[in-house]
């Protein structure tokens, strides 16, 4: 059977076509082509056979069209064709000397007068390429005879010839030509004021061995019948991660948020430090991270990444993804060389409409400290937003984004002149994009979420209505009152859901609750270290950065006192106004060992360690189960639940659950401004007896969730004691009808049922109550079942 070599069809039509950006199937064998680059003087598509090792088979040239986007259509090409660009432009001239493999024919400058840096020996791939072949730190480009040095430009030497000569293209990843399909099938829909989120790494998820194990781990833990094996083959992978959703139903989250899963340069590294684990350097906007696929054939990751979050929303569990627009994972200025950068993609095309540049025309990272700055004063970067924000939503099924460091999003750099830092920092809130992503939100009904600080401001509270915002005066808030720092005025008001900035954001679901997050200490960590400790060995360091001011406690070196106060944190988390959110792995006690910003390690001691959910003594499991002398700080010791059940876990997935069925702990208004319920739920701060006030530095206190105002929902009476000694408290009045009962006790002394009591089991309390030093007691009239 003949192939027919693909060529362009319909050429008449190229250059008043309104092709959409990107390579899409138009029919069974014609494929159209758009990549925005208004400076260039020519730009060739080519087709490649192999992703690497081998030079084009063919190219065309596209036409430019009038919006500055490049345009052509081919016949003879489908689904798995591979492809790449090359630009001409003022500072590199098209010259017919000029052949692949490396030529100077043409070449004028690395740069030209307005930032742009034209190289036709750098092949680049599609920025709304729909899958990559593979990544800057792949084997691949190694075993072809290339390295990271053949991306480069400038005039340092490199392998006997100037750096700029040397032709990328048997190199560079190559986009592939994808069949889309629109999402079609039903997603949860999910109240914001419902949502619980777990926050987690795709490929950290499950890649530990022991996620093979999970039915026997759990089984001995109620709750969690459904929740099946992950074959070894899919470990680390997106389908291994849908075999987790039974897993997080059984918990009671209601939402999973990824950590970044755009394509970026994961896969270097096996039981060593890789350089981006996280994830937070985006090659392509638009493609599945194919690192974590187990199908990686041309189109399966992005298959497998569908059928994982179909998998979630079979049990109403939505979907989010951590988003990095700030800043790519193409670097900057290479040396401080002006002449000298690494472009694959959007800076090879369109530097200065992609990027924030210094008066010298060299990259900025400001605000981000990641070597380079998107500009969010270019209509095309925000088109590049928005636009991969509806092929995550509208093709992939996501059901709502956070934000990395998304105060660049509301910044206007070319407002101002490049050298006034001072205008520069500004954000504006009413930025066009912020508005309009907010809007795309409300529109498809899904969640936005900013983590709302970078390098350059702190603007929690600022973002325009109708965003989430991660709530960084939250955790800070409950970290310090929770290690006794009597900051009691703080912990009243983030407790209550910082109405101070969230009244007007349009209510407390808001503002995202969390003490925990991938960057920082895990819960356990935070109640077992003093400071970080990241310059210790593999497998849980070494790495560097992270926060020196933790706001943890050692809490005197006691594992009992530990694990009571996890389950302190757990219960405000839970019963806070907000949505709350915790890191994978604290529900049953993971520890980095210290670690507070694993941030480059893809290691056994950084994967969920699941031998952990099925045992009292969660950090004494092997952490390799190949290397027995690898082992984790004890901070925890035993736990007094059976031997087989994790009490920490158990005591999660309760609190979870209660948050998730009392309707008084979900609502999307504050009080009125006199405090009084009305129709909405109150919280009441008092002092230790009910019917005195609250001082300005206690350290223990009641509040009543008042739920009056939401039909038959029962009260709940918070009784929060980080004080030293135990403190008996005087309650409200209760008639015999409905008496207080106890649902929560927090303290060392009631682990062996996990700490909580189910329905009628709790036991009557009547006018008063001793909850111990540093604990949380929570008491209901009439009674809540789980």
């Amino acid at each position: 059977m003949t192939t027919l070599m693909p060529t362009a069809c319909e050429r008449d039509r190229w250059e008043s076509a309104t092709w959409p950006l990107g390579a899409h199937i138009v029919s069974d064998s014609e494929v159209t082509f758009a990549v925005y680059a208004p400076a260039a003087t020519r730009l060739e598509l080519e087709l490649y056979a192999e992703a690497t090792g081998r030079d084009a088979f063919t190219s065309v040239e596209l036409v430019r069209c009038t919006d500055g986007i490049w345009r052509g259509k081919l016949v003879n090409l489908g689904a798995g064709a591979l492809y790449a660009y090359r630009c001409w432009g003022a500072n590199w001239p098209y010259d017919r000397r000029w052949t692949r493999g490396g030529s100077d024919a043409g070449y004028d400058s690395d740069v030209d007068d307005h930032g742009n840096r034209f190289n036709p020996n750098k092949a680049l791939f599609d920025p709304y390429a729909r899958e990559l072949t593979h990544d800057l730190e792949s084997s691949s480009i190694v075993d072809a005879g290339g390295d990271a040095g053949v991306f480069g430009t400038g005039h340092d030497p490199y392998r006997g010839r100037i750096r700029r000569e040397a032709d990328s293209g048997p190199y560079v990843p190559k986009g592939i030509v994808v069949v889309e399909e629109a999402w079609r099938r039903e997603k949860p829909l999910l109240a914001t004021e419902q949502t619980a989120i777990y926050e987690a790494h795709v490929k950290g998820l499950t890649r530990h061995p022991t996620s093979s194990s999970l039915s026997e781990l759990l089984s001995r833990t109620p709750g969690f019948e459904k929740v099946a094996d992950v074959p070894p083959e899919l470990r680390g992978t997106y389908a291994g991660a849908a075999r987790m959703a039974p897993y997080l139903k059984a918990l009671g989250m209601t939402a999973v948020e990824f950590l970044p899963v755009h394509q970026t340069s994961s896969s270097a590294g096996r039981d060593v430090a890789s350089t981006n684990w996280w994830g937070y350097q985006t090659l392509a906007y638009f493609a599945p991270n194919r690192d974590y696929a187990h199908d990686t054939s041309p189109g399966g990751p992005t298959r497998e990444f569908k059928a994982m979050v179909q998998a979630f929303h079979d049990v109403e569990i939505e979907v989010y993804l951590d988003v990095v627009f700030p800043h790519t994972a193409e670097g900057g200025t290479w040396g401080g060389q002006l002449d000298t950068t690494g472009f694959v993609t959007l800076g090879g095309f369109a530097t200065p409409a992609y990027y924030a540049l210094s008066d010298e025309l060299t990259l900025i990272d400001g605000a981000t400290g990641c070597s380079n700055q998107l500009n969010f004063s270019s209509d095309v970067t925000q088109r590049l937003t928005l636009d991969s924000l509806a092929y995550w939503c509208d093709h992939m099924g996501v059901d709502g984004f956070r934000f990395d460091l998304a105060p660049v999003l509301g910044r206007t750099p070319n407002a101002f002149e490049r050298h006034n830092w001072s205008k520069q920092r500004k954000f504006f809130r009413s930025h066009p994009l912020l508005g309009a992503i907010r809007d795309f939100a409300a529109d498809r009904k899904i969640e936005v979420i900013a983590e709302a600080w970078d390098l350059w401001g702190y603007e929690v509270g600022n973002f325009p209505a109708g965003w989430g915002e991660w709530n960084g005066r939250y955790r800070d808030a409950m970290r310090s009152f929770c290690k006794g720092d009597a900051n009691t005025q703080a912990f009243t008001a983030q407790f209550n859901g910082d109405y101070a900035h969230f009244s007007d954001q349009g209510g407390p679901q808001h503002s995202v609750d969390l003490v925990t997050a991938h960057d920082g200490f895990t819960m356990a960590d935070l109640v077992s270290y003093n400071s970080r400790i990241n310059d210790q060995p593999y497998p849980f360091g070494p790495s560097d950065g992270g926060a020196g001011a933790t706001l943890s406690w050692d809490s005197g070196g006691d594992h009992a006192f530990r694990r009571q106060r996890i389950r302190n944190f757990l219960t405000l988390l839970f019963l806070s106004r907000g949505v709350p959110m915790f890191v994978a792995g604290d529900e049953y006690g993971r520890t980095q060992n210290g670690n507070n910003n694993p941030w480059c390690l893809d290691t056994v001691g950084i994967w969920n360690n699941w031998a952990a959910v099925g045992t009292n003594a969660p950090q004494q499991v092997l952490v390799d189960p190949e290397r027995a002398e690898i082992r984790s700080h004890d901070n925890l010791g035993v736990g007094l639940t059976p031997e087989r059940v994790n009490p920490l876990l158990l005591f999660t997935a309760y609190m979870a659950w209660l948050r998730q069925r009392h309707p008084g702990l979900h609502q999307r208004t504050y009080a009125d401004e006199h405090l009084d319920a009305g129709d909405d739920v109150t919280y009441r701060f008092r002092g230790s007896s009910y019917d005195q006030d609250l001082g300005i530095a206690d350290r223990s206190l009641p509040v009543l969730i008042d739920c009056s105002g939401v039909g038959e929902a029962a009260d709940l009476l918070v009784l929060v004691n980080m004080a030293d000694a135990n403190v008996t408290y005087t309650l409200p009045p209760a008639d015999s009808a409905h008496p207080w009962r106890l649902l929560v006790d927090t303290s060392a002394a009631h682990e062996a049922h996990a700490n909580h009591w189910v329905g009628t089991e709790g036991p009557l309390v009547d006018g008063s109550y001793e909850a111990t030093s540093w604990s949380v007691a929570v008491l209901t009239n009439p009674l809540v079942e789980r």
